[in-house]
């Protein structure tokens, strides 16, 4: 397992963009749109995300920095597995109740709100 990239709400996406990039020395490393959901996904990092972790700056088209409180940006820390499957068996064999499921790119999204 390793972790795959941490996300983070924006409210400015090109502002965003210009810190990490600009000032932390970071790269763009892609950038998409998804109209049917109305949002921007951009991911940035030192090295590929084959190798390294990496943010995932998620930019919610009718929302504004201002929208936001501090602590409702953060979003989610993804891990790489080599069978979802398999860890997700684990995980409720250990009494982990897992309550949401989605499928995006061949990733899922596994919602544990009870631990934590």
């Amino acid at each position: 397992m390793r972790i795959l990239h941490t996300m983070l709400r924006v409210g400015d996406l090109d502002k965003s963009i210009d810190f990490y990039v600009n000032r932390l020395g970071m790269n763009l490393l892609r950038k998409k749109d998804y109209p049917h959901g109305k949002f921007t996904l951009a991911f940035v990092g030192y090295g590929s995300e084959k190798e390294n972790s990496v943010i995932e700056l998620t930019y919610n088209w009718d929302k504004k920095s201002e929208d936001y409180e501090l602590g409702d940006k953060y979003g989610h820390i993804a891990i790489g597995v080599k069978d979802i499957h398999l860890i997700c068996q684990g995980l409720e064999k250990n009494g982990c109740k897992i309550t949401t499921t989605f499928l995006i790119d061949s990733t899922v999204l596994i919602d544990i709100k009870d631990y934590f």
